[in-house]
């Protein structure tokens, strides 16, 4: 298979099954585009993605860097330690966090945004849902756009990607709608509508990559199932984000605290590394690293070994 041959695939071919006439290939090379003339090669290695949380009150995290300057500080260590991304947020997501608005959301995260672009040549990442911080967020320097609603919340945030060539990261959410009963079928069905709504947006599919979204209200058993038929998800044939970081099926896997759960975040990267996940959304960079790492080090050996 060619390098091309990845951006290539008609969606028309795809079917449920998870098989289509061109199967995606999670570790070939395939160029992510991304604002400001950047791009990003998703495929043979794993990226990592630091979480630079600007809030008081995210789940495992929240306050540590609340002010600009820890954050900008914080985001610097990440790049040392190994993040090839830094997604800046300043809205919790956590289950009954309390809402923000559009103005202090965007009083967090431009600055540090707006620093982090004079100081470092890492790839930057607004996760926002709202199109207007989106739009800032990348006049400011943000190359990536990750929407924890999937587009389906502000639509608009499509066309914000379409007209700056951002990348955009489309996360699955099972929250405030009824599920399928099959977290697979589930994830097909939320992600084509919000693959058809970037469509509408003129987002060029060279620019997506998808996130199943994890703990996105999925209990701990749809959430090791979904980890368990990952590769199902690559008949959607884009690459995929996997954000296990410190979440809680984790906790109730091996009964630690959020700040406890590095250990079964790096075990959750190798294995969703070797099941063809791209990029890793972590707190935790120094021992993703060295997860992905090994991970990366046996998909060449096995590559060699097969000749592929």
């Amino acid at each position: 298979m060619s390098k091309s041959e990845n951006s290539s695939v008609d969606p028309g071919t795809i079917s449920r099954s998870g098989m289509s006439s061109k199967p995606f290939a999670p570790f070939l090379p395939l160029a992510w585009k991304l604002a400001h003339d950047r791009s990003l090669v998703l495929g043979p290695t794993g990226v990592l993605m630091a979480i630079i949380n600007v809030t008081p009150d995210s789940f495992s995290d929240g306050g540590r860097h609340n002010e600009p300057d820890d954050a900008i500080q914080q985001a610097l260590r990440c790049v040392e330690a190994g993040a090839g991304i830094l997604d800046i947020g300043g809205e919790s997501t956590r289950p009954g966090a309390a809402l923000v608005s559009a103005a202090e959301e965007q009083d967090r995260i431009l600055p540090v945004i707006e620093a982090l672009a004079s100081k470092t040549s890492a790839i930057l990442s607004v996760d926002t849902y709202r199109a207007e911080t989106a739009r800032f967020a990348v006049e400011a320097g943000a190359h990536i756009i990750n929407d924890v609603h999937g587009l389906q919340r502000e639509p608009e945030i499509a066309s914000v990607a379409a007209r700056t060539g951002a990348g955009l990261c489309i996360m699955h959410t099972g929250r405030d709608r009824e599920k399928l009963a099959d977290v697979i079928d589930d994830q097909f069905l939320f992600l084509n509508r919000s693959l058809e709504i970037a469509a509408e947006a003129g987002v060029d599919r060279n620019r997506i990559v998808l996130d199943p979204g994890f703990g996105f209200a999925k209990d701990t058993t749809e959430n090791l199932e979904l980890m368990a038929r990952f590769p199902e998800l690559f008949a959607l044939n884009l690459p995929i984000l996997a954000g296990t970081s410190r979440k809680r099926f984790l906790g109730a896997v091996t009964d630690r605290e959020a700040d406890q759960r590095d250990a079964a975040t790096a075990a959750t990267t190798a294995i969703l590394r070797l099941s063809g996940a791209a990029v890793f959304r972590v707190h935790n960079v120094a021992i993703n690293r060295d997860a992905l790492l090994v991970s990366d080090a046996m998909l060449s050996a096995k590559r060699q070994g097969t000749g592929r």
